[in-house]
């Protein structure tokens, strides 16, 4: 979040989180006299102190919402911290000269900030991509009338209700009964039992493709050929430290070099920096 506002975003947690919600709880009230005329101190002067006094007048709204989406398992932390990101592009965009008062203004903006960060967050993998998918998101859990899947008389209900389709319903159903799974790593199971695979399993072993075998293998020669033609245009002196700096097993410092070749280590690294760069040059130009 890009923010010229001096608030600090940062929520603690544990036993500082329930001293940081009674703080904000006990921050005064602002009167609706009092807000206006803050917020046009710091649209008009950008008078920062003021823009803070609103901030921090309205924290007790983000911890109000924030609860609200407690139930998708994520930290109460976070979901406060996104809504006070929330809370202040609210604040960057409220005009005093309407008549609404800020906190029926930045409660949509305090929700939009947490609807992002719990669909970024939820999931490993995105659950809801679309619009009416993001839509389905907030609404189906609530939605439904018990547990397990929908009847088809829910399904039409709601989808009539949040005018989606109804194989749309479907879908994100699937999609919020699910799991994430290892794409790799195989989940424990008796040796007979053979009904799960990860989904790398079910994947073809390209490594000896003999297509890929001699692509790579071309790859590989014109690499070596590209770094020999770049050696040759190095003198005696500068092909010498870059092959034992970079292609010996037994690679001597700088300093040892230098007392060989009787310059400086600060000598050696220039060039060797320098033949480097000569060979950079000349293998793209190949």
């Amino acid at each position: 979040m890009t923010n010229s506002l001096p608030i600090p975003v940062s929520v603690p947690a544990g036993d500082n989180l329930t001293s940081y919600i009674a703080a904000v709880n006990a921050a005064p009230i602002l009167t609706a006299e009092r807000e206006r005329e803050l917020a046009i101190r710091y649209h008009d002067e950008g008078d920062l102190e003021a823009a803070r006094e609103l901030v921090l007048s309205h924290l007790r709204h983000v911890v109000k919402v924030a609860r609200g989406f407690m139930g998708y398992g994520l930290p109460l932390t976070d979901l406060i911290q996104e809504g006070s990101i929330g809370l202040m592009k609210a604040v960057k965009r409220f005009d005093a000269r309407r008549d609404i008062r800020l906190v029926s203004f930045a409660v949509h903006w305090i929700r939009a900030e947490i609807y992002d960060y719990v669909l970024r967050n939820w999931r490993m993998v995105k659950v809801a991509t679309t619009k009416s998918q993001r839509k389905l998101f907030f609404n189906l859990r609530k939605s439904r009338a018990r547990l397990g899947w929908m009847r088809d008389a829910e399904v039409e209900k709601l989808a009539e209700n949040l005018n989606v389709e109804v194989d749309t319903v479907r879908e994100m159903e699937s999609r919020l009964s699910g799991g994430d799974i290892s794409f790799d790593a195989t989940l424990e199971q008796d040796e007979d039992d053979l009904s799960y695979q990860a989904p790398a399993e079910h994947l073809g072993d390209t490594r000896y493709d003999p297509a890929r075998v001699v692509s790579d293998s071309e790859l590989s020669d014109l690499r070596e050929q590209q770094l020999s033609d770049a050696l040759k245009e190095l003198d005696d002196r500068s092909k010498d430290i870059v092959l034992r700096r970079w292609l010996s097993d037994d690679k001597p410092t700088l300093h040892e070099l230098a007392d060989e070749y009787g310059v400086s280590a600060e000598r050696i690294r220039q060039i060797e920096k320098r033949a480097m760069e000569k060979m950079r040059v000349s293998i793209e130009a190949a």
